[in-house]
């Protein structure tokens, strides 16, 4: 089952990093959080990645492509006036990357229909490229396969302004709406699963979470699994850097690697 992972925006709410690099490129503990998210998945065995990018797509690029470089030891000759590398202890994850140029202003719909040559006619995971959880990923696809609907999403209680859920006690996802700054209930982490048939929902030009999410809401297809551990985002320094603490200080849930 391949994972497909919405990195594409500007990260304007985090500016003072993303003007530099792709938001999902901003490192926390020393790696980019779009890492730390490829870990968790690799950890439940799901290591085959499409990868939404757009905004400074060439830095997603160019990152892979480096991977020895930031994770190995390596020795540099130029004795006899060339230069030979040497890579020591070679740090490689077993993964399969595709990054796709989905568009600079792509709505993530329009990201997600995009890849559809990617994916084929299989059922794939997809999340977005700035959050961390610890959710049990093969949980949550046994979960999506014993319902037979198109769609399952995350769902985590905090507060935070994000898209509103309004869960039945089926766990159904009865309605879907965006933020609002007083809402302290159900809300959509994502960490999905999608059957093919969400790329009959999607044009080229919809956002996902107003255009197909409520609709298939509203057609009793979108389904919510539950999840009471840890989840964060990170939108702000504020959230950047909280993260930071948690791995400094050795309590990171996400990480189980």
């Amino acid at each position: 089952m391949k994972v497909v992972l919405l990195a594409g925006g500007y990260g304007t709410r985090i500016s003072e990093e993303s003007f530099r690099v792709p938001k999902p490129m901003i490192e926390i503990g020393g790696m980019p959080i779009l890492w730390h998210i490829m870990k968790e998945y690799s950890y439940y065995g799901f290591n085959d990645f499409v990868i939404c990018a757009g905004y400074k797509h060439h830095v997603i690029k160019k990152w892979f492509a480096d991977y020895y470089y930031y994770t190995s030891d390596m020795s540099f000759d130029f004795t006899d006036g060339q230069q030979k590398i040497t890579i020591h202890d070679q740090r490689a994850e077993a993964w399969h990357v595709t990054v796709v140029d989905t568009g600079l202003a792509t709505n993530t719909g329009g990201r997600i229909k995009k890849i559809q040559p990617y994916i084929g006619k299989e059922p794939f995971l997809m999340t977005y490229g700035d959050g961390v959880c610890d959710v049990n990923i093969k949980d949550l696809v046994e979960f999506h396969r014993s319902h037979g609907k198109i769609a399952t999403l995350t769902s985590v209680t905090q507060k935070q302004m994000k898209g509103r859920l309004d869960v039945a006690i089926d766990n159904s996802v009865r309605s879907f709406r965006e933020k609002s700054a007083k809402d302290e209930s159900l809300i959509n982490a994502g960490y999905m699963v999608l059957e093919p048939a969400i790329f009959d929902e999607l044009t080229e030009d919809m956002v996902f979470e107003t255009g197909a999410m409520p609709k298939l809401a509203e057609r009793g297809e979108l389904m919510s699994y539950r999840h009471t551990g840890f989840w964060q985002c990170m939108d702000t320094m504020l959230e950047k850097n909280l993260l930071e603490d948690l791995i400094e200080t050795g309590q990171a849930p996400w990480i189980k690697w």
